[in-house]
């Protein structure tokens, strides 16, 4: 930035991209730093050991544990500050009033970057000190590990311990009273439909008929008579 103008350098910061940002976000190296890779500053990442050199946490040294490239601020482990409600949140601090102490090596492309210009004697420190973190982290990394699944185990025997006493005990449960199985409903009969009570009708009397004398023909007279004579013959 060639201007000298403040609104215009404060317009360049805040518009520039994240990667002229990133380079912006830099910190001087200590004395012994210094002398040892020939450099005056470097940017910040997470891992590095800082030291507050303003402010009212000015002497506090610890690990940085967040980088934030578009706030442009770090946060450091072990400053906090209170809310309002209570709660305590991490200070954010801007990098320039810090100074690095120790550098975090296990980034390969900064190792890079701090050989050029290294002698052979400095290179080969300076790979035995990365491959000594890169151990270190990953002890870190295991031990944190196992105190999750510890306290992961932890929660579930507690759970198991709860569900264990909630449910009664064998004594406790209440005894249940033998019933007698319920007879089976007897099978109800089809029912008949009523029969509906019909009025007994008396058969009408008809009226006498008149006995008519039956006509005797002649035939059946002179059949008779010629019978009687054989009758008498035979006598």
């Amino acid at each position: 930035m060639k201007s000298i103008k403040p609104n215009k350098q404060r317009k360049d910061l805040y518009n520039a991209p994240l990667h002229i940002r990133r380079k912006r976000m830099s910190s001087h190296l200590e004395e012994n730093l210094l002398l040892k890779y020939d450099t005056r500053a470097m940017p910040v990442i997470k891992g590095d050991t800082v030291k507050v050199m303003r402010g009212s946490f000015r002497g506090h040294e610890d690990k940085v544990a967040k980088v934030d490239v578009k706030k442009n601020f770090i946060e450091i482990e072990g400053i906090t500050m209170a809310k309002a409600d209570g709660n305590k949140i991490a200070k954010p601090i801007h990098p320039s009033n810090v100074l690095i102490t120790k550098l975090n090596l296990t980034d390969k492309w900064r190792r890079k970057k701090l050989e050029k210009g290294l002698t052979e004697e400095a290179k080969k420190e300076l790979e035995k000190e990365a491959a000594q973190q890169i151990k270190e982290a990953e002890e870190e990394q295991r031990r944190l590990e196992e105190e999750l699944a510890a306290k992961e185990a932890e929660k579930a025997e507690e759970t198991e311990e709860e569900t264990i006493k909630e449910e009664p005990s064998e004594e406790e449960k209440p005894v249940k009273k033998e019933t007698k199985p319920k007879a089976k409903p007897a099978e109800e009969k089809p029912k008949t439909a009523k029969k509906t009570p019909t009025k007994k009708t008396t058969p009408k009397k008809e009226p006498a008929k008149k006995s008519v004398p039956k006509k005797t023909t002649k035939k059946t007279t002179a059949k008779k008579t010629t019978k009687s004579v054989k009758k008498e013959e035979e006598k």
